[in-house]
């Protein structure tokens, strides 16, 4: 969807280069990812949106056709009968742009990250 391909510097800018109805659901994606794990911050890895948390927890991305939410391989194992609708693959899941994104499940699956990521630090 992006034509330029040169990293953004912050989230900010990268919503902002998407047309008005993409930057809602990338805004309302990235809420959902900071009410769901507060304490972590916001970075650009990948040239993508990444959040991390005691090392990389969820990254998001928009394309031409999807919205593509990246919760590691755990989180889409872990939640793998949940996201059965969508397309799924190792440590993605990808939101077609025609349904609605299930941020319901996106708030479980990054609680979910920052419950595993804690427990690895322990």
């Amino acid at each position: 969807m992006k034509s330029d391909r040169t990293t953004p510097k912050d989230i900010d800018s990268y919503i902002a280069g998407f047309p008005e109805d993409i930057q809602a659901l990338l805004k309302k994606l990235r809420k959902v990812i900071h009410e769901s794990a507060p304490g972590a911050t916001e970075c650009i890895k990948y040239q993508i949106p990444t959040f991390l948390f005691h090392g990389n927890l969820v990254h998001f991305a928009a394309f031409k056709k999807h919205i593509g939410f990246y919760p590691t391989r755990s989180g889409t194992e872990k939640f793998k009968s949940d996201s059965s609708d969508y397309d799924c693959s190792k440590g993605t899941i990808r939101f077609p742009l025609d349904k609605p994104i299930p941020f319901k499940l996106v708030s479980k699956i990054v609680a979910f990250r920052v419950r595993e990521t804690l427990a690895k630090k322990k």
